[in-house]
């Protein structure tokens, strides 16, 4: 089991992931309309999760190469004020109207859990390069 986790892999481009994530958005709007949520929730976790994602987009732009602490130390920083944004938000929203909250968040979690998972299918799912 150790072996699976330390094989280096290549790292799968971001385009399947990303439209995974953005296909629960999209096909969330008519579930949205269906079952009578907010739409006003549905607007905002896309938005959440399209604006998370353009943060990691910009922020993996400025990847660590060649050990460059001080890029490092900005995508560090970077991915968790993203997810600490994220939760800002949704608190305010609870506290002010838990049902859009509710919307919100589940709309984020599901895209971002799909996309999440389509990243580890296609990492895990390829082969191994030679180190």
């Amino acid at each position: 089991m150790a072996g699976i986790l330390s094989t280096p892999r290549p790292v799968p481009g971001p385009t399947l992931p990303l439209v995974a994530g953005a296909a629960v958005v999209v096909l969330a709007l008519p579930i949205f309309l269906a079952a009578g949520w907010p739409l006003d929730g549905w607007l905002i976790g896309g938005t959440l999760w399209a604006a998370s994602r353009l943060l990691a987009t910009l922020l993996t732009r400025l990847a660590p190469r060649d050990g460059n602490l001080a890029a490092g130390g900005v995508l560090g920083f970077g991915m968790t004020f993203r997810a600490i944004a994220v939760l800002v938000v949704v608190v305010v929203l609870a506290a002010t109207d838990p049902t859009l909250a509710l919307a919100a968040t589940l709309l984020y979690a599901l895209a971002y859990t799909l996309e999440l998972g389509v990243s580890l299918a296609l990492y895990f799912g390829q082969g191994t390069t030679r180190a």
